[in-house]
């Protein structure tokens, strides 16, 4: 376990290894969970004893929804949610398909790619082969 006190949290943590060009999510070392969003207690059987993984960045799609905006506001977006090959549910986007294209059960990669602020974020793409 950390020094919480003196460690900065985990969100900070997962942003700082993003800027680094690094994916991780948290396992719990107590009763082998894989987590997100991080967190600073396992949501499974409440140890602190969460360290970092690279997962497999596999994931498939489990719903998806289309924002509408103008053209002149950016035109539409797509917001995911991802199930992790690791049993996690993230928040994202797919690029490199037209919105059309993305359906729940597509199966993607996760890569880091730039987010609506402008800094690094969690984004995915379809995987090679699949349908």
């Amino acid at each position: 376990m950390t020094d919480m006190k003196n460690s900065p949290g985990p969100d900070a943590v997962f942003a700082a290894k993003l800027a680094e060009g690094v994916f991780e999510i948290q396992k719990c070392g107590a009763c082998g969970a894989h987590v997100f969003h991080p967190r600073v207690i396992c949501p499974t059987c409440g140890s602190a004893d969460l360290g970092w993984v690279a997962p497999t960045a596999r994931g498939t799609i489990y719903a998806r929804t289309v924002v509408r905006r103008k053209p002149e506001r950016g035109g539409d977006y797509n917001v995911v949610l991802v199930d992790l090959e690791e049993g996690v549910r993230m928040m994202s986007r797919v690029d490199g398909i037209t919105h059309d294209e993305i359906a729940a059960g597509l199966k993607v990669r996760a890569s880091i790619g730039e987010g609506a602020d402008g800094g690094p974020a969690v984004v995915f793409r379809p995987e090679r082969g699949a349908s």
